[in-house]
């Protein structure tokens, strides 16, 4: 991984999660596992990495974090309520204490008026505490850049989080 962008917010990241005690998964769509692998980039990481769920498809996030299908027909995979319950359910299948998901648009298609490539729905939940919801739209920047923004936005989010529960 050459990103150094990556490497020092994954850094950061796992600080953070250090500090506070506690273990992170990911649950991951529009990013393909990019957050974990920059999370596993770094020597040490297992001390705090739990898990990461790859559900790139519908089916992958009702199987493996229990995503309800109804809220995915209802809202489609790049929502708010998707995001939030892909987080939620990276908690229930695993023993983390706080998880991060992504569900978007990284083109170069799929996008539409109502949700444009560049859209990007991420959550934070924390074991016992709020779920917490960001919306971002990079335009359409290119996929590896909507990706890569992603990633790095996610991190921060954690980051955001941890410090927010007081600890």
């Amino acid at each position: 991984m050459t990103d150094t962008r990556l490497i020092e917010a994954a850094n950061a990241t796992l600080e953070a999660c250090k500090a506070t005690s506690k273990m992170l998964a990911t649950v991951e769509s529009c990013t393909g596992g990019l957050i974990a692998a920059s999370l596993t980039e770094i020597a040490g990481s297992s001390t705090v990495v739990e898990a990461g769920f790859v559900t790139y498809s519908n089916a992958a996030k009702t199987r493996l974090v229990g995503v309800p299908a109804h809220l995915i027909n209802q809202y489609g995979a790049v929502s708010k309520e998707v995001a939030i319950a892909m987080a939620e359910g990276g908690l229930a299948h695993c023993a983390a204490d706080i998880a991060v998901s992504v569900t978007g648009i990284a083109g170069p298609g799929g996008g539409s008026d109502e949700k444009p490539v560049g859209t990007v729905h991420m959550a934070c939940s924390m074991r016992g505490g709020a779920t917490r919801h960001v919306l971002q739209n990079y335009g359409d920047t290119g996929r590896s850049d909507i990706r890569i923004q992603t990633v790095l936005d996610a991190l921060k989010l954690v980051q955001v989080c941890l410090s927010e529960d007081g600890h």
